[in-house]
């Protein structure tokens, strides 16, 4: 069932968005590689050591895309979150135009509070950014909408790196 910008959408729209529900997940072929990485970043993301969390993000991004055979990222992290009357801005992809690469850019600490996110949090918002990526790259399509099928991949890469999601109640939310 489409969300309710569909109808807003041209016709061709219409036609990348239905492509992009049809794909529910996207299997990493280097799974057991990917995880420690995954884990790495979640100890320098606990540590609140920004270039530590750059230096553990880009590790698991080129991973990735190595991986699933797409073009690098190039990987921003940046301290706290833009906060506006919409809420706060937890990532953001920007596309590669000609020799400039794709960039995936990330905040680490919550806008009011200014604490260190949850790692879950983080690598949700990171793998986010990434399908946005493989959108384009991997699935040929020509734009990347938010649709079913595209949480469904974000959510397929999230339990391939860290497992199932924890118990409700847990603490992890960001």
């Amino acid at each position: 069932m489409p969300f309710a910008y569909y109808d807003r959408l041209t016709r061709k729209q219409q036609g990348v968005y239905r492509k992009s529900d049809e794909v529910a997940a996207i299997r990493l072929p280097g799974v057991a590689e990917a995880r420690p990485l995954a884990e790495a970043l979640a100890g320098r993301l606990a540590g609140g050591d920004r270039p530590a969390v750059q230096w553990a993000a880009d590790r698991l991004l080129a991973a990735l895309t190595a991986q699933l055979g797409v073009p690098a990222l190039r990987t921003e992290i940046l301290a706290v979150r833009p906060s506006r009357s919409w809420g706060e801005l937890h990532g953001l992809y920007s596309p590669g135009q000609g020799a400039r690469p794709a960039t995936v850019r990330l905040w680490m600490r919550t806008a009011q509070r200014r604490q260190v996110v949850k790692f879950r949090t983080f690598l949700r918002t990171l793998v986010h950014e990434l399908c946005h990526h493989l959108d384009y790259e991997l699935l040929g399509l020509a734009d990347s909408f938010h649709t079913e099928g595209f949480y469904k991949r974000e959510s397929s890469l999230v339990r391939q790196l860290a497992g199932d999601p924890p118990p409700a109640g847990s603490g992890d939310h960001g």
